[in-house]
């Protein structure tokens, strides 16, 4: 009986994981539809505002895909996956410079400059943790786990006491034999 309740909470979960991919996937219909008429508003308004705009618009539709990823990545593997959920937070905060960067000079001389300057610095900060976190996750990934190769198995690759291995070896003796 155990069994079957866990079937049952596991196909909930994916249709759970399915609706917010289905409205992940309208969200980021609607967003780029909304960037395709953005690009009328070109001739109108300033060129630079609407440029922001659009930029800030594609730049949600980044976000929106990631988090797809994410949950696309979950229903795959059945765990949840820090990753894109970093890369979400390092794409946001990009944005949101963006879109300060573009608000700033119309604050220049006012009081309110001074805290955009400081959020954006925030934001920067905000980046650098993050494509740290980023950083330090993937060259964990690529480590082999613990207890790997620590039999005798073929995989296993002895070391000399000069620092070389039986593959140095081996490369460097069929080299010489072509």
């Amino acid at each position: 009986m155990n069994e079957w309740i866990e079937r049952l909470i596991e196909k909930v979960e994916n249709v759970i994981y399915l609706a917010v991919a289905l409205i992940l996937f309208a969200i980021a219909g609607v967003i780029i539809v909304k960037t395709a008429l953005s690009f009328s508003d070109l001739g109108g308004g300033s060129v630079v505002d609407v440029s922001a705009e659009i930029l800030d618009l594609l730049l949600l539709v980044f976000i929106v895909v990631e988090l797809l990823f994410a949950v696309r990545t979950t229903l795959s593997r059945r765990e949840l996956v820090a990753e894109p959920f970093l890369l979400v937070g390092i794409i946001a905060s990009i944005k949101e410079i963006v879109v300060l960067s573009v608000k700033a000079p119309d604050l220049l001389g006012k009081p309110e400059f001074a805290d955009t300057v400081r959020l954006m610095a925030l934001l920067t900060g905000t980046i650098i943790v993050l494509a740290l976190s980023s950083f330090l996750l993937r060259r964990k990934e690529r480590e082999p786990s613990e207890g790997a190769n620590s039999g005798n198995g073929e995989d296993e690759v002895e070391e000399d006491v000069d620092g070389e291995d039986e593959n140095d070896r081996e490369h460097r003796a069929s080299a010489g034999k072509a």
